[in-house]
């Protein structure tokens, strides 16, 4: 078994509903090739979600990020027991941006996910899996282990659905569509969506949760992409 199918097989039968690989060359980590992973939400927590998070959902949401860095962790520990470096980007992990309050994680895992093939991106700018739609959690992992890359064709799923923009009590969905070279502001108005968080959630996760946009998404596992 070569080393992307061991990947694969570890991950798999630890919980990700899925795995892909990919190769970027605009990374300052040095280490080119890219593991994207996906681990499902609880479909049943979300469904719960209404007008405002749950303590539920916050809580589900911390143990499965904890949970995939520890599923990154594993295959690190694989890739440099056969010699090969790695780099794993938190599940949940952010720097602040300068003069910004808005925290930007050290690599998109959306992006990596698109290009790895794994699904698109939404007009909530949410990732979109293929068969789970936003109903999912992402990890990355940077390597220098050639790995096998597939090529993916990048397209948008959303057409003529708004319900995420009418849903979102922040007003933050702007309704554009996704396509390679936007900006995540042309679609978001990441301010918005965090004041409203933060004015409106703070007793449930320090105002750091919502879910509504997942909630209401019609892309999900009764209807795959």
């Amino acid at each position: 078994m070569n080393i992307s199918d061991q990947i694969k097989e570890l991950l798999t039968s630890n919980g990700a509903c899925d795995v892909g690989f990919t190769k970027v060359e605009d990374s300052t980590l040095e280490l080119q090739y890219v593991i994207s992973i996906v681990v499902p939400l609880s479909d049943t927590i979300i469904d719960e979600i209404n007008d405002t998070p749950t303590y539920s959902y916050f809580h589900h949401y911390r143990t499965v990020n904890a949970y995939i860095d520890q599923l990154l962790l594993q295959v690190g520990f694989l890739l440099q027991s056969q010699g090969y470096r790695y780099i794993p980007i938190a599940a949940s992990q952010s720097v602040p941006s300068d003069g910004d309050r808005i925290h930007i994680g050290r690599y998109s895992h959306k992006k990596i996910a698109v290009l790895a093939g794994l699904g698109s991106i939404g007009k909530s700018t949410l990732f979109l899996h293929r068969v789970h739609g936003p109903r999912v959690r992402l990890g990355t992992l940077f390597t220098d282990c050639p790995l096998q890359v597939t090529d993916s064709k990048i397209h948008s799923i959303c057409k003529d659905c708004n319900l995420c923009v009418d849903y979102c009590p922040a007003n933050a969905i702007k309704g554009i569509e996704w396509h390679e070279d936007i900006q995540r502001s042309e679609m978001f108005d990441a301010n918005a969506c965090n004041n409203y968080m933060r004015e409106h959630f703070m007793k449930i996760g320090r105002g750091s949760v919502c879910g509504i946009c997942i909630k209401v998404c019609p892309i999900n596992h009764l209807n795959k992409l």
